[in-house]
């Protein structure tokens, strides 16, 4: 892309961010701006993606440790809660020819990776963690997505929160679903007993406290999509 083309979809953008600003955003005219202005940005997110790039952080970068910060959508940090509602499993299905139900230790019994990488927040804030788990593509090869599978949507049990993504990034070999942080399982703050976690896609992206992982035909929305954040939310 030469700096003319990249300037005049920045300047369609940064047009469509200000009248969002100014509260214009719930004014019909400027919806097809806003909505061409997102198109335009996940075109560029798109073009930019490269399957086999990876993510390193900084050399000497520090891990965030403890001050790693927490996030849920629930009134209380969720908790799975055996009496309640049994062993926690989690599911993948959808648009596959082999759906599975993994418990925890079935989980972890796979092919498993461990990687230090950056976590980007849409707030602005990266931190550096260590992140146990089995890459996305490992689940999608024993489930084998059918062709037309062109999306997944990560759901949990933190008030039913979801985000879906476009299937190239849930392949990244980056994106794993992470049981383990900085060498220990995951703790009910970051998301236990499992999360979906990528270097490629911003925080809100990462679906925490993960129960169902669904393939789709489709295009899928999610918590903050659907109330205005950008869907693709690449880095």
């Amino acid at each position: 892309m030469d700096r003319r083309h990249f300037l005049a979809l920045g300047g369609a953008t940064l047009g469509a961010a200000f009248l969002d600003g100014c509260g214009l955003d719930r004014a019909p005219q400027a919806e097809p701006v806003l909505r061409s202005a997102e198109r335009r940005n996940e075109a560029i997110e798109r073009s930019l993606f490269r399957h086999r790039s990876v993510d390193r952080p900084p050399a000497g970068a520090r891990a965030a440790g403890a001050a790693f910060p927490m996030y849920f959508i629930s009134k209380h940090p969720p908790v799975w809660d055996e009496s309640v509602r049994g062993a926690w499993t989690l599911e993948v299905t959808g648009a596959v020819k082999r759906p599975i139900k993994l418990t925890l230790p079935e989980l972890v019994k796979l092919r498993s990776v461990t990687q230090r990488v950056d976590h980007f927040c849409v707030e602005g804030w990266t931190a550096v963690a260590e992140w146990t788990g089995v890459r996305m593509r490992e689940l999608a090869r024993i489930v084998e997505p059918t062709p037309d599978a062109g999306y997944v949507d990560f759901q949990s049990f933190d008030d039913d929160y979801h985000e879906s993504w476009d299937i190239e990034s849930a392949m990244h070999p980056q994106t794993i679903v992470a049981y383990g942080m900085d060498g220990r399982y995951l703790g009910v703050p970051h998301g236990a007993p499992a999360r979906v976690h990528s270097p490629v896609k911003l925080g809100y992206k990462n679906t925490k406290y993960l129960t169902r992982i669904v393939f789709l035909p489709g295009r899928n929305g999610g918590y903050w999509s659907d109330q205005g954040y950008e869907w693709y939310g690449g880095v």
